[in-house]
């Protein structure tokens, strides 16, 4: 059976499913190991008669296929799987954040088909680090999928007679194929802890080596110095931000000894006992109503202490919103808001609180640590003229302040995760070394038409069989304890001298670059002056509801040696050129840009030029806007490159490639935390669709289709006529002869008008 593009880790190592390593020669890894996830779940949804259910079930991913099982089918052997199916390279695995179970919290994870949204099921964890880790278990199956596509009808026969695989056997081909150990890779604990830790998350529960930096992959204008330290936390100040007069940002930062998972569950919990363990200012917080899986309104109230006078008890209203990054990266935003059903209050002071960000980041560690670590910043904005009185004046009152007992957060976290042992070690993963899988399936199995059905359809079940729908005295039977490990993988970004090395890098980017079109044809003249688009293109640095090209001196993107060392270099020029932007506006989500009689692509200049990408970044609204990019080369596609194999490739295979990076230059600095500065695999975070005809390729991506992707939109519009935002667009290099990478495309957008979208007419 082939397997995922992850290498195998060493015997002992935890969290090897988060050990990409290096991406070179991932098929040649892929026929050594064989991965197999399984682990116990919620099973969500609504039967026949309109019941809604909720499930304990078994779940097993095994390469491409997977099982649901009411009992763990290594204590029952023999034991038949209620759902089976296999997982296509068209299946979309959606986070639909944090949803109300039995008084406490569960992580729902919503499978669909993205080409026919019908074809959907949820299930259900209870922890955001076993819904990671099931996210990287659908994705490595559907790597497996990908890879037996690859290699044509014939191979994927073959793969599926050896999906269990003899190794006492006399097929030698077999064994050769089978070399190293099956992964069984264990999510989660148990059945009794599963419903422990969902129903009763308030239970009260008895720096060396790192270098200092956001781990973007865009260079930001912070300019952060470090103001004071207490109890192993830094508290620094944003200078460039306070030179600027606007108010001043600083933060906390912290290295806990702990999984980012476990830090982001503790942040969220509003259980008293809990937060008095490490929260000095906050007496009470309550749930006023939750909006999405991943934003919330909070109501509490402060301890008197820090307001002296005679108004002493406040209270207050917070809006929280959290996401996680590609990286496993949390964020969460925090800012003052308002909620008819917490009106002021007698005898309290409502408080407007000072916005703030959480972020929480894995760090590497040793290969033989059993600790997990992460960065825990907490961003605050501050009235300037408070802070410079206490800064400079009144060192023994700052101590005394809110905003100080809130930068002590972080150091209250330290130390009440340092001091549960049991919250040190995340119980998200059990890594077992087998070479054979105590779960057996048969070939003859696999060749059932009902396991050629797609997972989602399974999992969806529009009805219920009677076996299934009356099973709750049987899953409270269920007893399967483990002891859990887990090994994160965090991307290591090293500080080089930029002053000496930027111009030799941008030629080396640009030299390699340079490959990607047909060396032998000869240059045309792309003049873009001869194409007509809705949006201007800008003068100057003060001219607004504009766009300007940029070179790609402010991204960091991969260099030569990134599969040895990890270093990132500095970006050079685009490839292709910004000739136009279209900024539309309509009802409905607009797609097939191109085809568009009106569209530039389609009149007699843009039929002249050899290559147009068309970028359509589909933005949920009322209306729904369009942002259309359109680049062009001044050269055809040489078809052996990277970007020919983007280009005239399979949407699976763009779908893993296409990269996009993110930048605020200017603008409100909560928005910069949201939007971030960290690379994202569009194809893997929302649902792109790709149109390839003639002389251009279209991509149409629905920012839409991902609840977190729409989340951060409905924050950006709502200050984007006061943002500046740079964008680059990359093909992702995962093989040795990819490196470097180039940018394919930049753009800047200058404070750009909602009014100033025009409708797509016909």
């Amino acid at each position: 059976m082939a397997a995922t593009s992850a290498p195998l880790s060493k015997p002992g190592s935890q969290g090897s499913s988060e050990r990409y390593g290096s991406e070179s020669g991932a098929e040649e890894k892929a026929q050594r190991a064989t991965f197999e996830y399984f682990g116990w779940v919620y099973h969500l949804g609504v039967n026949s008669i309109g019941r809604e259910y909720c499930h304990l079930r078994f779940l097993f991913v095994r390469g491409k296929y997977m099982e649901m099982y009411k009992r763990d089918p290594h204590q029952f052997p023999g034991i038949k799987p209620i759902r089976r199916g296999v997982v296509g390279y068209t299946l979309t695995v959606e986070e639909l954040g944090r949803r109300k179970l039995n008084g406490g919290d569960i992580y729902v994870l919503r499978l669909y088909n993205r080409l026919d949204e019908t074809r959907k099921g949820e299930i259900a964890c209870a922890s955001a680090g076993e819904a990671r880790k099931w996210m990287e278990a659908f994705d490595h199956a559907k790597q497996q999928a990908e890879y037996e596509l690859s290699r044509g009808s014939g191979a994927r026969n073959k793969l599926n007679m050896e999906t269990e695989i003899n190794l006492e056997g006399h097929r030698h081909s077999v064994r050769r194929y089978a070399h190293g150990l099956k992964e069984l890779i264990k999510i989660g604990q148990g059945p009794e802890s599963l419903l422990r830790q969902s129903s009763n998350l308030g239970v009260k529960v008895r720096s060396d080596g790192y270098i200092e930096g956001d781990g973007g992959d865009a260079i930001e204008a912070h300019e952060w110095k470090c103001v004071r330290t207490i109890d192993g936390v830094r508290i620094f100040e944003d200078v460039a931000a306070s030179q600027s007069g606007k108010g001043v940002l600083t933060k906390s930062v912290g290295v806990i000894d702990a999984n980012a998972d476990i830090v982001f569950e503790v942040l969220l919990n509003l259980d008293r006992h809990q937060r008095y363990e490490w929260d000095m200012l906050t007496v009470d917080l309550e749930l006023v109503d939750s909006l999405d899986g991943h934003y919330d309104i909070v109501y509490g109230t402060y301890d008197p202490k820090y307001f002296p006078g005679w108004y002493s008890k406040r209270d207050f209203v917070l809006a929280r919103q959290w996401f996680r990054g590609q990286d496993g990266t949390y964020t969460i935003l925090q800012f003052p808001s308002t909620h008819k059903k917490r009106p002021p209050r007698s005898g309290y002071r409502r408080t407007k609180i000072n916005p703030s960000t959480w972020e929480i980041r894995r760090l590497n560690t040793p290969m033989a640590s059993n600790t997990a670590r992460c960065l825990v910043t907490h961003t605050l904005e501050m009235p300037s003229t408070s802070w410079f009185t206490w800064k400079n004046n009144h060192h023994s009152k700052f101590e005394n302040s809110v905003p100080f007992v809130l930068l002590c957060q972080v150091a209250g976290l330290k130390e009440y995760i340092g001091a549960n042992p049991a919250l040190k070690f995340e119980a998200s993963t059990t890594v077992v070394h087998s070479t054979s899988s105590e779960v057996s399936v048969s070939n003859t199995e696999y060749e059932d038409t009902e396991v050629r059905d797609e997972f989602y359809d399974a999992i969806a079940g529009d009805s219920l069989s009677e076996d299934e729908d009356s099973d709750d005295d049987n899953d409270a039977e269920l007893d399967n304890d483990a002891e859990l490990d887990k090994k994160d993988k965090k991307v290591k970004l090293k500080n080089v001298s930029w002053a000496i090395t930027s111009l030799a890098l941008k030629r080396i980017s640009a030299l390699d670059a340079n490959k990607e079109l047909d060396p032998n044809a000869s240059p045309v003249n792309v003049d873009p002056s001869q194409f007509h688009c809705s949006m201007h293109q800008g003068k100057d640095k003060k001219d607004t509801n504009c766009w300007t090209t940029l070179d790609g001196a402010g991204f960091m993107i991969r260099g030569k040696t990134y599969l040895e060392d990890n270093y990132k270099v500095m970006g050079g020029d685009p490839l292709l050129k910004l000739i136009a932007v279209d900024w539309f506006k309509a009802d409905n989500t607009m797609n097939k840009i191109a085809l568009h009689p009106k569209s530039l692509v389609q009149c007699e200049a843009g039929k002249k030029l050899p290559f147009i990408l068309i970028i359509n970044l589909e933005i949920p609204a009322k209306p729904n806007y369009s942002l259309v990019l359109y680049y062009a080369a001044d050269r055809p596609v040489n078809k052996n490159s990277l970007l020919g194999k983007f280009v005239d490739g399979t949407d699976m295979f763009r779908d893993s490639r296409f990269k996009l990076i993110p930048s605020i230059v200017e603008g409100y600095w909560m928005v910069k935390r949201a939007v971030g500065t960290k690379a994202c695999l569009l194809g893997k975070a929302v649902t792109c669709k790709y149109l390839r005809q003639d002389n251009f390729l279209e991509i149409d991506v629905d920012i839409g289709s991902s609840s977190v992707a729409r989340s951060i939109i409905g924050l950006v519009l709502g200050y984007v006529t006061s943002i500046v935002v740079d964008l680059a667009i990359l093909i992702e290099a995962k093989e040795e002869t990819e490196l470097p990478e180039y940018i394919l495309g930049t753009i800047r957008l200058n404070r750009v008008k909602l009014d100033s979208a025009i409708p797509l007419q016909g």
